[in-house]
């Protein structure tokens, strides 16, 4: 008797040539994409593996519903979108695409940081209003030389601090699971509470924390009055309420955010701060990452199953 395939769902779009490459290596995926848990809850059982990007949320009722799962892949960095807990206990395996987006989200943190030393979304909406207004634009600052400290020093971190080397940041980091001394990547290792207190702009590249924010009230004291914040990790890494304070008393001079606490944000006061730039989790959201994202989950899948 001739086994039947493996099936693979789709939850969240991924590039059609991975879709390919699974259904080549004798997979069969259906895309079903934007279910509703409930939808979802009833699919799941049908299938061997799944595969998310950011929307689906994978909840540990979908895991018990899921009678024939042994694979949870997510197209993407994190897994907080998934019940890793609640997979782990029936045995399911939660895997992810950790190096696909790197330079994707390395190279957004950098391109924040030239908006937010050159205010270049204000000038731009400036001229679009059909002003010349040179002179609220005379106080830009140049990133050669200036210190950039970098929290979580993973993969995304290590290619954000190679590539501001290049431009002649000083560049130096913290990360739990490195140590305090040392250097990575043209980054020097140093404590939090030193990379808090002489870096001129901070980027933030460490997974979600359980309870609060990594980056609240506490550590803003630590940092430089007009500091600049770039966060392109996760929502719930910063304590928003203690930006926008940080922001208001001129602690914080500028922050530009790819992620928030609630997607999309409901609460719009630190969108609409006029020294904030804020971009829809768009961090991996470019062709090459994508296509990567793809091949990287077909071929997990293709391992795995």
């Amino acid at each position: 008797m001739t086994s039947q395939p493996k099936r693979v769902l789709v939850c969240d779009a991924i590039a059609a040539d991975a879709v390919e490459r699974m259904r080549a290596g004798g997979l069969a995926v259906d895309e079903k994409i934007g279910l509703s848990p409930e939808a979802l809850e009833a699919a799941i059982g049908e299938y061997d593996a799944v595969v998310v990007r950011s929307a689906t949320k994978i909840k540990a009722a979908h895991i018990a519903a899921g009678k024939r799962l042994k694979v949870i892949v997510r197209g993407g960095v994190g897994v907080d979108n998934i019940d890793v807990a609640a997979a782990e206990a029936e045995g399911v395996r939660v895997m992810n695409t950790p190096s696909a987006s790197s330079t994707s989200v390395a190279e957004l943190a950098l391109a924040l940081m030239f908006a937010l030393a050159r205010q270049l979304p204000r000038a731009d909406a400036s001229m679009k209003s059909g002003a010349w207004d040179k002179k609220s634009f005379a106080s830009g600052m140049e990133l050669e030389g200036k210190t950039l400290g970098v929290i979580g020093v993973g993969r995304i971190g290590r290619t954000l601090a190679r590539k501001a080397s290049a431009l002649g940041m000083v560049v130096i980091g913290a990360d739990p699971a490195l140590g305090q001394a040392g250097s990575i990547d043209g980054l020097t290792l140093l404590p939090p509470d030193d990379v808090f207190s002489r870096a001129d702009i901070i980027s933030l590249h460490m997974p979600k924390p359980m309870g609060r924010a990594a980056i609240g009230p506490d550590e803003f004291a630590k940092m430089k009055t007009g500091v600049m914040l770039v966060n392109c990790a996760r929502g719930g890494v910063v304590d928003e309420a203690a930006l926008l304070a940080a922001l208001g008393s001129g602690k914080v001079a500028g922050a530009a955010l790819d992620v928030f606490e609630v997607e999309p944000p409901k609460d719009l006061a630190l969108v609409n701060h006029p020294r904030v730039i804020a971009t829809p989790h768009v961090g991996a959201s470019t062709v090459e990452a994508q296509a990567r994202v793809g091949l990287e989950v077909a071929d997990v899948l293709l391992k795995e199953l």
